[in-house]
């Protein structure tokens, strides 16, 4: 599977400045392999549930579970390495 960065947008509305702030969180979901940053933007970007999630991505809830598990864990490590 081919990773893709996520494009940074400016919401409508938004300061320019919030993009900034915006910036290492950016960078840090884009470290992530595709499926568990797919999981992270459904689950807390797109606010869709453990079961919508699974049905969009064709998982189980369970795995949609220990996919956003993982993916915060590696988010935590980056974070704690790079500071934030």
């Amino acid at each position: 599977m081919e990773t893709t960065p996520l494009p940074l947008q400016r919401h409508p509305g938004e300061a320019p400045d919030a993009i900034v702030e915006r910036l290492p969180v950016h960078d840090l979901l884009n470290r992530l392999p595709p499926r568990r940053r797919a999981v992270l933007v459904l689950r807390y970007c797109c606010d869709l549930s453990i079961e919508q999630t699974a049905r969009a991505l064709g998982c189980s809830p369970g795995t949609v579970k220990s996919q956003s598990a993982r993916a915060l864990a590696t988010l935590r490590s980056h974070a704690v390495r790079a500071g934030l």
